[in-house]
């Protein structure tokens, strides 16, 4: 009888509804100002749209704001449709509101969302990290179950992911490290919680939600609003979007700039970095030891987020700003730990796995499931004759991706030669000689 897998886990967070400018923690003169930014942008906008567009809700904000700009007669109404309230008049921007925009733009080009304080931000993380999911062994069974893993590697595994601070996953390559590393992430990808767009912190924003990195999640009161996104009712702040929990790779284009605030000259606002944006999450720093830094001074970037977890982020003005550190860090390597890294370093890691090469009998499984897999015919007396004459007379080391590389080439063989995809000698044998190079 197989056991029914955990339902998914969501967030005991949710964003509080805001009723007034007050509650946005936001200056009511900054928000004119982003209002403005919008209009200059945008032209013609109804007040529905541009509250839409702040992601604050209309009533008692959005068209305080408004309401405050024309009386200043920086924007008019251009347009009303009678009955249907203030929130469908089209407003533009006038002369003088483009006069104020420039002079906002050149403070600051951002035109989105409006942030969310990184007081809040920070207190909404440290709330959401007592949400994360404990995995039992029965759940690490079947999230690890397409892969052939040894049990002795399999039993580190689970304790390594519930302890949320770090894992180095180091041996040979193609051996899995990654494929371990991505099953993490489509576990945690079943739980959700709530990042906002983008941060205020000392009159800078920073941008936080990151379509390529972040998933959306569905909300129970969410509707399409056609632009890709899902627009939420008012039963909370509009100013945060629901995600799954982030799982973010890196590999060899990591810098230390990187993992800064990264300050756009050109637009005059900030980017997340990588383990701020993973926050909550996973941050899987693949191929780790071939960036272009130093891995020493890579890892010393993370002493004090690992053992304190906190982190210090710096605004090009020198100002330090601290954020929670809630990341499970996965370093995957193929490099020798020796090469990488001292003692000390070792010691403040969590985990140390190594994901080693694997035996015969699980290599003859791999080749079993992927021949099966891509519709290769398998042979147990083909499987023989491969690891005879190409793996133990060339004294050639077993690795867990050489079956699916095989299984490819013999199916670009059998295609070419207008055959069965099987596991023949002479099938074998060219696509071992066209895949295997003599180092």
């Amino acid at each position: 009888m197989t056991k029914t897998p955990s339902p998914p886990r969501g967030t005991g967070f949710l964003p509080p509804v805001i009723n007034s400018l007050e509650d946005t923690g936001l200056s009511p003169l900054w928000l004119q100002d982003l209002a403005l930014k919008i209009l200059y942008f945008r032209g013609y906008l109804s007040g529905f749209k541009i509250a839409e567009e702040l992601a604050l809700p209309f009533a008692g904000i959005t068209d305080q704001i408004l309401d405050a700009l024309k009386r200043e007669k920086l924007i008019e109404v251009k347009s009303s449709q009678i009955g249907l309230g203030e929130g469908a008049y089209q407003y533009a921007i006038t002369g003088a509101g483009m006069a104020r925009a420039r002079e906002a733009l050149e403070r600051s080009q951002y035109a989105g969302p409006a942030p969310v304080p990184i007081e809040t931000y920070n207190e909404s993380i440290r709330r959401q990290s007592r949400g994360r999911m404990v995995v039992k062994q029965s759940d690490m069974r079947r999230l690890l179950a397409q892969l052939v893993i040894s049990n002795t590697t399999f039993e580190t595994l689970g304790p390594a992911l519930n302890s949320g601070t770090s894992i180095f996953l180091y041996g040979p390559p193609g051996n899995g490290k990654t494929s371990i590393a991505r099953a993490f992430g489509n576990l945690i990808l079943t739980q959700h919680m709530y990042i906002p767009f983008a941060l205020y912190v000392d009159g800078q924003v920073v941008k936080l939600y990151d379509s390529v990195n972040h998933q959306l999640a569905p909300e129970a009161d969410a509707t399409p609003s056609g632009t890709g996104s899902l627009r939420t009712s008012a039963r909370r702040d509009p100013r945060w979007v629901k995600i799954r929990r982030p799982f973010i790779v890196v590999g060899g284009e990591l810098t230390l700039e990187g993992l800064d605030l990264v300050f756009d000259d050109t637009h005059k606002f900030y980017e997340a970095p990588f383990q701020v944006k993973a926050n909550g999450g996973i941050l899987l720093i693949d191929d780790f030891g071939r960036q272009q830094v130093r891995p020493r001074d890579l890892l010393n970037r993370w002493i004090v987020p690992l053992e304190n977890r906190v982190d210090f982020l710096t605004l090009h003005t020198g100002r330090k700003v601290e954020v929670p550190f809630d990341v499970l860090i996965v370093f995957s390597t193929n490099l020798p730990p020796r090469d990488l890294v001292d003692e000390a370093f070792l010691r403040r890691l969590r985990h140390k796995i190594e994901i080693g090469d694997p035996s015969y009998e699980e290599y003859r499984e791999i080749f079993r499931r992927v021949a099966q897999a891509k519709g290769v015919q398998y042979s147990d007396q083909g499987l023989a004759y491969l690891l005879q004459e190409w793996y133990i007379k060339r004294n050639r080391k077993l690795r867990a991706s050489h079956p699916r590389d095989l299984c490819d080439q013999i199916l670009d063989i059998a295609r070419y030669l207008s055959t069965e995809p099987v596991m023949s000698r002479e099938l074998l044998e060219r696509a071992a000689y066209s895949y295997f190079v003599e180092l």
